[in-house]
């Protein structure tokens, strides 16, 4: 955990331009909460979006997950579009949030914690340009962040590899077909959940459990 340490290091030092910069209004950036908080997004890809879904869905102060697809040139995509690697798009995750609750700071730790940064265009058996590893900034802020992050991470050799981390700006978010909002809560016994995602959740809920959602 040599790169949670450096990032979780790097949160407590000032961030390039802390100004506050306008935000680029796009889908729900700005949609209210029941309770009238204001939300803030980002949107992530880790590779299969099965796997990190679980992940974003447990942090405290996340309100929403979406599976979708974003970074290609076809309008509204199919999953067999999309797996096709052909459209440019990244199977990626558009998260709703509270930035009173969590910071983008933070999550982008969570970000670079939940797969492998330094390789190209695949995730272990997943391989293919909709696999890449990408941050679809909203703002100039968000876009500087995520660049010194990785910056800072590639200096300190946090890991044995470059971060060939994509980090390029949002456009449009297309949410993926319905059966695969909620994959691991709802498919928890099916094996791929069971012996890929289920490693992955616990290994998180270990390193990350001071910013867990409560349990019922």
């Amino acid at each position: 955990m040599i790169a949670l340490s450096i990032l979780t290091s790097l949160l407590f030092l000032s961030s390039p331009n802390n100004q506050t910069i306008n935000q680029h209004k796009i889908m729900s950036e700005d949609m209210l909460t029941d309770y009238g908080t204001k939300t803030d997004t980002a949107t992530f890809g880790t590779g299969c979006f099965w796997c990190t879904e679980a992940i974003f869905q447990e942090l405290k102060g996340v309100i929403k997950v979406t599976s979708g697809y974003s970074g290609g040139s076809v309008n509204n995509p199919s999953y067999e579009q999309v797996c096709s690697g052909t459209t440019g798009h990244a199977e990626c995750l558009q998260i709703i949030y509270d930035p009173k609750i969590i910071s983008f700071d933070e999550l982008l730790e969570v970000f670079w914690e939940s797969h492998d940064p330094t390789s190209l265009n695949r995730q272990g058996n997943d391989v293919g340009t909709q696999y890449r590893s990408v941050i679809f900034y909203h703002n100039e802020e968000k876009k500087q962040k995520a660049e010194h992050y990785k910056e800072e991470l590639n200096k300190s050799k946090a890991y044995n590899k470059p971060i060939v981390t994509e980090i390029t700006k949002f456009l449009k978010f297309y949410a993926a077909e319905n059966y695969h909002q909620d994959y691991f809560r709802l498919h928890g016994s099916q094996p791929y959940c069971s012996f890929v995602i289920r490693p992955k959740v616990e290994k998180f809920e270990k390193v990350f459990k001071d910013k867990l959602k409560k349990k019922n």
